[in-house]
């Protein structure tokens, strides 16, 4: 199979999806002429011209309220917010119009839209420019949520929120997009909604997803030379989330860590963690346990964030706790 970097992944897929059906639009701050912060959508301008790839001033409420009317009005946008952090400016767009417009007009419309965002830290870019608030969203009914952590997974999630009739935030970690991997000939969709084994093990399942997966695969490998088999899940999707899949690993191991890089308090751990408590109690031989950011914004000096943000030696010590 051929190997592609990350962002180039995502690059590929609009320009698909947009040679597959002539209503995917493509718009948002600096991503036509410039490429877009990250250069994922550079070469789209080129390829599909001005009526398809637009840049917006700097509005992220404008743009957001302009997606939500092209999307009612039979086209399928594809919104690029270039920190996560500026989704805050579109909430009122996002979570009160988008997502609710199926509902209140008694299933007579969709808003077939995709925003496209990068979250998370690592590149020293401060507190307003490095969150995970992926939590907020996967809380609002009528939002689907998703968080690919690999190349193949960038490719398949996108092409199926571009597809899908409601509208779908695709959230891509910005250490992720110069990680290469391998992806199929011709690359496939990937389910909303179905997680992945992305390690096979025994004594304990770690769920997670996005960047943190990669820390916890290595974890997962130093946990191996001790001769303990963790099984990693990569949930893919926050909302909805393949709750059966995480539900038959522990059914496995009998212990459950979630990892992530959001702040731990009132996460989507919390949420992966009280339903498995709900629906999968009798499988459990000791508690839950959640590794993620503590309760506080995200540093701006690199050492500081070194330490805020989760490493895999955090997840280890935790699965040395729900071993003991």
């Amino acid at each position: 199979m051929p190997e592609l970097r990350y962002g180039k992944a995502i690059g590929q897929a609009l320009n698909d999806a947009m040679t597959a059906d002539p209503n995917v639009v493509v718009f948002g701050e600096d991503i036509a002429i410039a490429g877009g912060s990250f250069g994922v959508t550079r070469g789209l301008l080129d390829a599909f011209g001005p009526l398809r790839v637009r840049d917006t001033p700097i509005s992220e409420a404008t743009l957001l309220s302009a997606a939500v009317g092209a999307a009612m009005g039979g086209l399928k946008p594809v919104v690029e917010i270039m920190f996560m952090d500026f989704i805050t400016l579109g909430m009122d767009a996002l979570v009160n119009q988008a997502a609710k417009a199926r509902f209140m007009f008694g299933g007579q419309t969709s808003v077939p839209m995709v925003l496209r965002t990068p979250h998370g830290g690592g590149l020293a870019a401060g507190p307003q420019h490095s969150q995970c608030l992926e939590g907020w969203l996967a809380h609002v009914p009528g939002l689907k949520v998703v968080c690919p952590a690999t190349v193949a997974d960038a490719y398949g999630l996108l092409r199926s929120a571009i597809d899908d009739p409601d509208p779908v935030i695709f959230i891509e970690h910005k250490a992720l997009y110069a990680r290469s991997g391998e992806i199929a000939a011709p690359p496939a969709a990937v389910p909303i909604g179905r997680a992945a084994v992305a390690r096979p093990g025994r004594d304990l399942t770690i769920v997670t997803w996005g960047a943190a997966l990669h820390e916890a695969l290595t974890a997962a490998q130093q946990l191996a030379e001790r001769g303990i088999e963790a099984e990693v899940i990569d949930l893919r999707s926050l909302q909805p989330w393949d709750e059966a899949a995480v539900l038959a690993s522990l059914a496995r191991t009998h212990r459950l860590v979630v990892f992530h890089e959001a702040v731990t308090a009132y996460g989507p751990g919390a949420e992966i963690a009280a339903r498995m408590g709900e629906i999968g109690f009798d499988e459990l031989d000791a508690p839950i346990l959640r590794v993620g950011a503590p309760f506080m914004p995200v540093p701006f000096a690199p050492s500081l964030e070194t330490e805020y943000r989760p490493q895999s030696g955090d997840l280890i010590a935790a699965a040395e706790r729900v071993l003991a």
